[in-house]
């Protein structure tokens, strides 16, 4: 029978007796349009009252041994806000990790998480006050704090429902919540543990720090964006030397040491932040880069850089830097070399020295000092060194032993602090994030003083809080840090004595890497960090929770006490992180142990990373259900510079390696032109859009399509693609279904009785259970997709389901083929809707139940979500059986095309009509085809085989010339019959009217009487 079926098409005029009701046509309950938005809350509601998730743990706990356990550890979104296209990516795909791994034979599981402490949930609190005109210092911390804790609990409670809606299976009844009593209390132990290894100390240096939030950030806490800013060339009088030039040789003016011609010359730098001038204290260049000391013959009056001025600067540099002065080539030149001899020892005047109003602030020598930083690509050639706002000037003062010069003239809030002549209150960003009057006001005393050499409005690219989204500075603040480089002596050491050793031989040799390409992106970070900045100046979190005292030097002491320390997690563990700021706290955790009267208590915060990085403590280690170290970390390609890398310095410092085994990374989601999402494009995609339209199994189906180690692309088209994959997919299991309906299991055959094509379908499910098992132990669900798609849409529905309809529709129900088809379907069934449930979750559920039933006969629940994946015997593989029938395929693609041809030109309406001559002028082809039912295979009437070249002008298809294989049209011979509609000589000859012999023994053993004649 063709693929137009006679329930399709049925004839346009009854010429004989109608046969269709002794047809096996399939009438599945199963729709073909999903209705997906509308019916998988129903699936989602039945989950949680069968309780698939807990009943599974349940399940392998009756059976100790025989599941290892396996554990995602959860990334904690933050509680705020929706959730984007991103939040659903990540959490499908670790869904997509819980569930392959529970029915490989795991005991797999997964809590879910929030990270609910730090700056943007306070943020929202002090807006809110703002709005009220009220400020957050008017209001007692704890009060605060609560405001923040019920903001994080009602979000917490809105995604919950979102993740839900994904289909993402978890232990949702008992979440990880960094705010929960218990994580705060083991967050101040795992703080402990960096206090009492010696790890923990007071430093001070340049932080990323946000003037509207007032904190530190981390580097995972800041995103770049381009801003305009003015950028400026400031003259520094050279004023002497502090010693001699490194190679005594004589200088231009013969004179040992001497100034020479560099009297009276000034050095030029550029800055692009005009407010860190009245910090300066050096300026560095470069030994390799070559300087030049030039002459101003010529000038306009009143020019920035007047006749007579000499000026050092790069050479590659200074034809721009007068232009920009407004200087043309002939109005200077150039006098001589500057080499590094030359500046080394050399001493400039600040630019605001001697200032009206200064009172004498900038009198100091700005010295000279070499910095391998420095480059002659932009700027002047000289970097002006200001140690409290740039950490390669930080570490350049550090090197030499200056560090005492180091000036504080900036407060947290991003202004000027009083004692600064002239700026003190000038504020480098005003109140609303964008650029303030500090910049503007050092620009016009130096203009004022003679010392801008030239200016420019330029855009850069800077760093903002991602949270408030403006600008950040660099800012010398006292801060708590943790040394990366401590040499810890707590009998861990395995894997080395610092954290930074433990966690490079972590990620060199414990940890598996998806893609590789993120081991190396972690491993330079890590070889490359300052130490770890724990410190914040915020309320809404874990707080630092320990004692301080300064000696008379001013050094720090950090008391050290394990009774303390205990007190202290007790006392969050019963009433939370609140404990610590509420009154009477000191002394409370002091009493009988030290004198709270000569110890001061830290109330900065942590680092939420710090939070975040202790996860692995209290849901990998300390819970019934953890698993430690965890199996994998699943994360957006951001997070190594994140919750990876916070989670391995953490673990590394208090249990010595990585407390993951496996880290998988993916990329950023863009819209479909490959643009960053925003409001301002109108370009973004919202899972809740998605789902309301489509269905949550598209998105999922969308995860499973994508290359997630990449960043991938989203948006109307390609869903209508994926929409389209989704009705292909559906499609064949609705043939499934209705070929199954009603199929008992007692009719199988063994595999060594079936036709060879049944025998071939088998061979693949072997193949592919090899390859589907590998894809998901190898997160790779991009290829268990595209591999099961192409199976079920290809060799399933494009050509053994279409070649075996007429077996199944018009055989005799015993037919050894037609109950071999029947018990290939059933293993194809079994295996291609397990291996496709933990993707299409929904979807796979329908199937499954549409088969079985909701209960099993004693009443226990059905659910896909509780099987395995089903076990493929190896002995169904057979590659030179696979070998032999890629042959034949090849065969008969030549086939279908001549029939299309045929088709095309009107030659046959329908592939039945014809009975083609295949020339096969191979002989491994021919003989390949040797006993098969070609005719069968390509759903012709007839088909004869001739073991010949092809004659000239034969149909053939390129990849099959070489083959020799060509297709000569004929078309069919005889009468067609009734009820299978073959075209066959001996239609009319059997005791049927108008049937085929095949037919006539089908309704011979259906019972179907033969018509009298009338």
């Amino acid at each position: 029978m063709s693929a137009d079926t006679q329930a399709a098409n049925p004839p346009a005029e009854k010429t004989g007796p109608d046969y269709r009701d002794t047809l096996f046509l399939p009438s599945p309950d199963f729709p073909m349009r999903a209705g997906l938005p509308k019916r998988e809350p129903g699936w989602l509601a039945r989950w949680a009252e069968i309780d698939v998730y807990h009943r599974l743990r349940a399940s392998a706990a009756a059976t100790p041994g025989t599941r290892p356990p396996f554990a995602l550890h959860d990334g904690p979104p933050y509680a705020n806000g929706h959730l984007h296209i991103g939040h659903a990516l990540n959490k499908i795909l670790k869904d997509f990790v819980v569930r392959s791994h529970q029915m490989l034979g795991y005991d797999s599981r997964y809590v879910p998480g929030w990270d609910c402490h730090g700056l943007p949930i306070e943020w929202k609190i002090e807006e809110k006050y703002r709005a009220k005109g009220k400020s957050k210092d008017d209001v007692p911390v704890n009060e605060l704090r609560g405001e923040c804790r019920d903001f994080a609990a009602e979000w917490v409670k809105v995604q919950t429902a979102e993740f839900k809606r994904l289909g993402v299976t978890g232990n949702w009844e008992a979440p990880y919540l960094t705010m929960s009593y218990e994580a705060e209390a083991t967050i101040a132990a795992e703080f402990h543990r960096f206090v009492m290894n010696g790890s923990l100390y007071q430093g001070s240096k340049p932080v990323m720090w946000s003037p509207m939030e007032q904190t530190a950030l981390a580097e995972a806490e800041v995103e770049y964006h381009d801003r305009e800013v003015d950028t400026i060339w400031v003259k520094f009088p050279v004023l002497g030397r502090t010693e001699a030039p490194r190679v005594a040789a004589e200088d231009a003016t013969g004179h040992l040491g001497a100034l020479g011609d560099l009297d009276g010359a000034a050095v030029v730098i550029w800055t692009t932040t005009p407010w860190t001038i009245p910090s300066n204290r050096a300026i560095s260049f470069g030994a390799d880069i070559a300087y030049g000391l030039y002459d101003v013959t010529d000038a306009p009056e009143g020019n920035w850089i007047g006749e007579g001025e000499r000026l050092v600067m790069a050479d590659a540099l200074a034809e721009g830097i007068f232009q920009r002065a407004r200087l043309e080539p002939a109005q200077y030149k150039r006098l001589r070399d500057v080499t590094a001899n030359d500046l080394s020892g050399l001493v400039c005047a600040h630019p605001l020295r001697g200032i009206e109003g200064g009172e004498g602030f900038w009198d100091y020598d700005v010295p000279l000092l070499e910095g391998d930083f420095v480059t002659d690509d932009t700027g002047s050639g000289f970097v002006h060194c200001a140690p409290s706002h740039g950490e390669d000037d930080y570490d350049l003062f550090r090197s030499h032993g200056m560090l005492d010069r180091i000036t504080h003239n900036v407060g947290p809030d991003g202004g000027f602090v009083e004692t600064v002549p002239l700026f003190g209150g000038k504020y480098i960003l005003n109140r609303k994030g964008k650029e303030g009057d500090a910049n503007k006001a050092v620009i016009a005393a130096l203009k004022d003083v003679g010392k801008l050499a030239a200016t420019r409005r330029q855009t850069i690219s800077d760093a903002h809080s991602w949270r408030s989204k403006a600008p950040v500075i660099r800012l010398n603040r006292p801060q708590w840090l943790a040394s990366i480089d401590h040499k810890l002596d707590d009998g861990m050491g395995e894997h080395g004595a610092t954290i930074r050793e433990r966690a490079l031989a972590s990620i060199d040799k414990l940890v598996e890497w998806t893609p590789r390409a993120g081991r190396n992106r972690l491993y330079s970070m890590v070889e490359a960090r300052p130490d770890w900045v724990l410190s914040r100046q915020r309320a809404w979190g874990v707080p630092l929770a320990c004692f301080m005292r300064r000696d008379a030097e001013g050094n720090v002491e950090l008391l050290r006490d394990e009774s303390v320390n205990a007190r202290i997690v007790e006392a969050f563990r019963a009433e939370g992180a609140d404990a610590w700021y509420a009154e009477g706290a000191r002394e409370r955790f002091l009493d009988g142990v030290a004198d709270a009267k000569t110890w001061e208590k830290v109330d900065d915060i942590l680092d939420v990373w710090f939070d975040s990085g202790s996860t692995h403590a209290f849901v990998m280690r300390d819970r019934d259900d953890g698993v430690w170290p965890a199996d994998v970390y699943l994360e957006g390609t951001d997070q190594h510079r994140g919750w990876f890398h916070s989670s391995l310095l953490q673990a590394c410092g208090t249990r010595g390696r990585a407390p993951y085994k496996s880290v998988v990374t993916h990329g950023f989601t863009l819209d479909e032109k490959g643009n960053k999402m925003s409001k301002s494009l109108g370009n973004i995609t919202a899972p809740e859009e998605v789902i309301r339209q489509y269905g949550a199994d598209i998105l999922r189906l969308w995860v499973a399509q994508t290359d997630f180690t990449a960043d991938q692309r989203i948006g109307p088209e390609i869903l209508k693609g994926t929409a389209d994959s989704y009705r292909r997919l559906r499609n064949g299991f609705r043939y499934m279904l209705g070929a199954l309906e009603g199929w008992d299991p007692a009719t199988a055959v063994e595999p060594a009785e079936m036709p060879e094509l049944e025998r071939w379908v088998l061979h693949r499910l072997a193949e592919l259970d090899g390859e589907v098992r590998k894809g998901y132990r190898a997160f790779d669900y991009q290829a268990v997709f595209s591999t099961l798609f192409n199976f079920v849409t290809g060799d399933l529905s494009a050509f053994y389901f279409d070649v075996r309809k007429d077996a199944l529709y018009c055989d005799a129900p015993d037919s050894m083929r037609r109950r071999a088809c029947l018990t290939v379907m059933d293993a194809l069934f079994a295996r291609l809707t397990t291996w496709l449930a933990p993707i299409l979750v929904f979807t796979m559920e329908e199937v499954w139940l549409s088969r079985h039933g909701e209960t099993t006969a004693a009443g226990d629940p059905v659910s896909v979500h509780l099987v395995d994946f089903v076990e493929t015997p190896a002995e169904w593989r057979d590659d030179a059986l696979a070998a032999k029938w890629r042959l034949v395929r090849r065969a008969r693609r030549v086939v279908t095309g001549a029939l299309e041809r045929a088709r095309a030109d009107k030659i046959i309406g329908a592939s039945l009509e014809a009975a083609p001559i295949l020339h096969v002028g191979q002989g491994d082809t021919a003989e390949a085809l040797i006993g098969l039912d070609m005719a069968e295979l390509c759903i012709t009437s007839d088909i004869e085989v001739r073991a010949e070249t092809p004659p000239e002008g034969a149909f053939t298809l390129e990849d099959s010339i070489a083959a020799g294989l060509g297709v000569t049209f004929a078309h069919a011979k005889g009468r067609k019959c009734a009820r299978c509609w073959r075209i066959l000589p001996d239609v009319g000859t059997t005791a049927y009217p108008e049937t085929c012999g095949r037919c006539a023994e089908a309704l011979d053993a259906l019972g179907v009487p033969v018509p009298v004649a009338s």
